[in-house]
């Protein structure tokens, strides 16, 4: 991993670890991070892009194509690709936050709601 990418997984971590129930783990060799057993989000090879789960993506991609966008590999899966360098951290934080949420268990969910 280059230096870039040490930062983009410190930033992740700060992020998505203070969601109840997330665990970062390996998967296809790079960090990723889970909840449930379910991938949320990972690495990808290249140290700075993020492979996430996002059903709203197409809305996103209109938003910026630059940032986010898809490979046909992620064609039929509800997944986004974003590219670290230049996402508005605003965003990054709420797409985070919103796919957690769609995989979260309720259990999870109140227990985010009662720690805010």
């Amino acid at each position: 991993m280059n230096i870039d990418s040490f930062h983009y997984m410190e930033n992740l971590r700060k992020i998505i670890l203070a969601f109840p129930g997330t665990e970062e783990y390996t998967c296809f060799g790079t960090p990723a991070f889970r909840v449930k057993k379910k991938l949320l989000a990972r690495l990808k090879e290249d140290g700075t892009t993020l492979a996430m789960h996002c059903e709203e993506r197409e809305k996103w991609m209109r938003k910026d194509a630059s940032v986010f966008f898809i490979t046909d590999y992620y064609k039929n899966y509800p997944m986004m690709l974003i590219k670290l360098s230049l996402v508005n951290q605003a965003d990054l934080k709420h797409l985070l936050l919103d796919a957690w949420k769609q995989i979260a268990s309720k259990k999870l969910l109140k227990e985010y709601e009662q720690d805010r």
